[in-house]
């Protein structure tokens, strides 16, 4: 039987990029989204893989942030972390710390129970939209199609913005968008 040639060549080569590449010496780069892991999950998808390449992505810049640590149980539990490193652009209304805080007592412990994932999934689709607009362009808009495939209410009071009846009081770019700091959290009709 003769040997394919090709595929010998193919071998080969293979075998010598592999060789280089184990023998590098650059140390690998960590980044803290690498830090988003559950034992009893086995994560894959964009958003757990080390980037200190880049502009942070929505996901790395609400990770960093300590007003949003709730925010960022929420999307671990709904299994939501690859959505939020996607290209985009996406915006993203991030309700504070204190606005989870200012729910009926037990709302979100009982959003993050794992029979709950589906409510708390559309929950948090309702708080992006694509885009990448600034507090001042969204001035322009009346309603804004969200994630979950329902519109909410854009309005304008005074120099402020409220989607959903949240306030916009902050804005931090991203470099997969923008995400918008809320005073609230803005829940669906269903």
């Amino acid at each position: 039987m003769k040997p394919n040639v090709n595929l010998l060549l193919f071998n080969i080569l293979l075998a010598v990029f592999f060789f280089n590449c184990k023998n590098n010496k650059e140390t690998p780069v960590e980044s803290s989204i690498t830090t988003i892991t559950n034992a009893t999950d086995e994560k894959q998808g964009q958003a757990f893989i080390a980037d200190d390449g880049s502009t942070p992505n929505v996901l790395q810049i609400a990770i960093g942030s300590k007003d949003h640590t709730t925010l960022v149980a929420a999307v671990r539990a709904a299994s939501l972390e690859n959505v939020l490193v996607n290209a985009g652009p996406l915006m993203v209304f991030a309700p504070t710390n204190e606005a989870f805080a200012a729910l009926p007592a037990g709302t979100v412990e009982n959003l993050l129970k794992p029979e709950n994932k589906e409510a708390l999934a559309n929950i948090l689709k309702y708080h992006v939209t694509p885009g990448n607009y600034s507090k001042d362009f969204l001035k322009k808009f009346k309603k804004l199609g969200q994630a979950n495939n329902q519109n909410v209410k854009v309005e304008v009071i005074g120099d402020d913005v409220f989607v959903g009846g949240a306030k916009i009081i902050a804005s931090v770019p991203a470099g997969n968008g923008i995400i918008h700091v809320i005073d609230k959290v803005i829940l669906p009709d269903n």
